[in-house]
C-alpha cells in the first residue's frame, strides 16, 4: 500500500494512466468507487463485485462498489456507503488512504473518483440485495497478476482492453483497466502475452459501450469504429 499511496499522491491522470482522459463537463454526474484491499490467506487481496444482470447501467458486469454520490456526500463516504450497501463491510472498519484523479464517463456522464483504501480487520462480505448484487469476492493480487489469468477482451464497439479470469468472473472494461493500473503502481505487475484474448461474456457484448476509453486500447478494426 505504501508504494501505491507514494505512486498516486499528487499525481494527475495522465501520470497513472496510457491514455489521454476524457474532458468532464460541468454538469457531469459525481460517482465514486472503493479500491479495498486487504489482507487475506493468500497475501494481499482486492475487493470486486458483480453486478446484478437485471440492472440498467453495467448489467452483469464485474466493479468495484461503487455508485452516484447522494446530496453533499464527498467520494470517500459515497464509496464507503456504497461498499456496505452493496457487500455488508463495515465502513468503520475501512481506512481510507488516497484518491485517485476523476475519471469522466462519456456515454452515462458520471465522473467517477476512485477511492484506495485498506482494510486491516476484514469482516465477512456478500451480496446484500441480489437485485443489485449476485456476487462478492476478495480476490487475491497474486490471481489478478498471473499471467496465465490475464488477457484481453474484445467488443463489439472497436474498443479492446484488459481482462482478468478470476473467481468465476472475467472482469473487464472500467474496472480492468483500474485493476491493471493498481497492479503496475503498485510493482506487482508481470510480463504477460497480450495476444491471449479472453471471451467477451454475452451480457458485456450487449452493453453499447464498455466505459472504458483511456483505460483500454481501443484497437480499431474494419468493421467497427473506436468508442470512447
Amino acid at each position: 500500500m505504501a508504494r501505491l499511496v507514494r505512486r498516486i499522491d499528487g499525481a494527475t491522470i495522465e501520470d497513472l494512466l496510457p491514455r489521454p482522459a476524457l474532458s468532464a463537463p460541468q454538469v457531469a454526474r459525481r460517482s465514486a468507487v472503493l479500491m479495498l484491499f486487504a489482507d487475506g490467506p493468500a497475501g494481499p487481496d482486492l475487493l470486486l463485485t458483480e453486478r446484478a444482470g437485471t440492472l440498467r447501467s453495467h448489467a452483469g458486469q464485474p466493479a468495484f462498489p461503487g455508485g452516484k454520490q447522494d446530496g453533499d456526500e464527498d467520494a470517500v463516504t459515497t464509496a464507503l456507503r456504497e461498499g456496505a450497501e452493496e457487500t455488508g463491510l463495515d465502513p468503520a472498519t475501512v481506512l481510507p488512504v488516497a484518491l485517485l484523479p476523476e475519471l469522466f464517463l462519456g456515454v452515462t456522464g458520471f465522473l467517477v473518483a476512485p477511492v484506495l483504501a485498506y482494510w486491516p480487520s476484514p469482516g465477512p462480505v456478500a451480496p446484500v440485495d441480489p437485485g443489485e448484487t449476485t456476487a462478492v469476492a476478495r480476490v487475491p493480487v497474486s490471481e489478478l497478476a498471473d499471467p496465465a489469468r490475464r488477457g484481453r477482451v474484445r467488443h463489439p464497439s472497436g474498443y479492446v482492453g484488459p481482462a482478468f479470469e478470476v473467481a468465476g468472473l472475467v472482469v473487464w472494461g472500467f474496472t480492468a483497466g483500474l485493476v491493471e493500473a493498481l497492479l503496475d503502481l503498485g510493482g506487482w505487475a508481470v510480463p504477460w502475452d497480450q495476444e491471449r484474448y479472453i471471451d467477451l461474456p454475452e451480457s458485456g457484448g450487449k452493453l453499447t459501450d464498455p466505459e472504458a476509453g483511456h483505460l483500454g486500447d481501443n484497437e480499431p478494426t474494419d468493421e467497427t469504429s473506436v468508442t470512447t
